[in-house]
């Protein structure tokens, strides 16, 4: 390798110097130029803007994928520039173990068969979580990270090299303060009364040097002026940028918050597709009581715990000669629709108000509801009691 010693060895005078001037400056043993009020008014909203964009975007990270192995994985692979396999939501993984359980109970018993309903729900609901965190991935995480990785950087390769223009200016001040001091020394009017007047030849000599020597700091201080005042404008130019940085990262949370809505927006129509579904299959199964011997094996009341009322007296109940209780009855509000299963049951639709009580030797999963001149069996968990 060919190594430039002497320009090696300028950059470590250059770097000494500058540590030395930091130093001096941070101690109050030497001039320091300040930057105008707006300008470092910019420096604190970059530094604000990339601390919270920070923050931001590692817990958005945690959020999305709490497990730290995965994302380790992830970063490993996209240093790599290789693809993420494909892995499974934990939903997925859940409604897998059902299906699979589901078939070693047998898919025609009363748990099997809920199990592969619950099943395939969750499968649904972590498909859904992947499209989600995969939209989020690139509406809101890669604008945060190409920031982070892109203009923040180029923001501060501009800030150091302002820094080092800056402690450039203010050591060609200093040595101009310098020559100037010295020059006016070597400017006094010499002594022609001198018995020697060698002296005079001497002052005057030492003058000219002062003079050529002055004349060197402030041609360079005025090069490392207009290089400064260059280098400052750029910075200034990315700095201001940094609105436009907002800009852009208002319209992507917009985005992300339309993501995350319209996630678990899906995630709520499916758990009340399967809470209906399984609430037809509960009245279903309550009802073939009738078409099995009490005893047998596919005897729903055989499922029941051993204190539940009778599915027989359930069932045999008479809607048109229920009669409300003198008192018990409360008013409560649908939180779903709800279809009858047959004529001893009221349909329902969310956000009505009906009259319910309940009366002897009926399921506590049922209520008598009332609705007008209509009566029927409604399902509690369809309903939110009110007082």
């Amino acid at each position: 390798m060919d190594f430039n010693v002497r320009k090696l060895a300028a950059d470590a005078g250059i770097f000494f110097s500058r540590a030395v001037q930091f130093t001096e400056e941070r101690l109050g043993q030497a001039e320091k130029t300040e930057l105008d009020a707006h300008f470092e008014n910019l420096l604190s909203r970059a530094d604000c803007t990339k601390n919270w964009t920070e923050k931001i975007y590692r817990q958005t990270e945690v959020m999305l994928q709490p497990n730290p192995g995965a994302r380790i994985e992830e970063f490993l692979y996209e240093k790599l520039d290789r693809k993420v396999p494909p892995r499974p939501t934990n939903g997925e993984i859940l409604g897998q173990f059902m299906l699979e359980a589901a078939k070693e109970f047998g898919p025609g018993t009363p748990y099997g068969s809920t199990l592969i309903k619950v099943g395939d729900c969750q499968r649904r609901l972590g498909g859904a979580e992947r499209e989600f965190l995969q939209t989020s991935s690139i509406s809101f995480l890669t604008p945060l990270r190409n920031f982070l990785e892109g203009d923040w950087r180029t923001i501060s390769k501009e800030r150091r090299l302002l820094e080092n223009r800056r402690l450039d200016l203010d050591a060609c001040k200093a040595r101009l303060k310098k020559a100037k001091t010295a020059e006016a020394k070597a400017a006094a009017v010499p002594d022609f009364q001198e018995t020697r007047p060698r002296n005079y030849v001497l002052s005057a000599s030492a003058s000219a040097l002062w003079n050529e020597e002055l004349d060197k700091a402030e041609h360079e201080m005025r090069v490392a002026q207009t290089e400064f005042d260059r280098q400052a404008e750029v910075t200034r130019l990315l700095l201001e940028g940094i609105s436009s940085t907002h800009v852009n990262h208002l319209r992507c949370l917009c985005e992300f918050v339309e993501v995350q809505a319209m996630y678990y927006s899906q995630c709520h129509n499916y758990m009340q597709e399967l809470q209906r579904e399984l609430g037809r299959w509960a009245h279903t199964f309550l009802n073939s009581v009738n078409s099995h011997p009490a005893g047998s094996p596919t005897d729903p009341s055989t499922f029941l715990p051993l204190n539940s009322p009778s599915l027989l007296e359930t069932d045999a109940l008479q809607i048109e000669e229920v009669q409300p209780p003198a008192s018990g009855t409360r008013k409560a509000k649908v939180l779903y629709d709800y279809d009858a299963g047959d004529s001893s049951e009221l349909s329902l639709r969310a956000d009505e108000l009906i009259t319910v009580y309940t009366v002897p030797g009926m399921d506590s999963d049922w209520l008598i509801g009332e609705r007008g001149n209509q009566k029927g069996k409604v399902p509690v968990t369809y309903l939110e009691l009110l007082s």
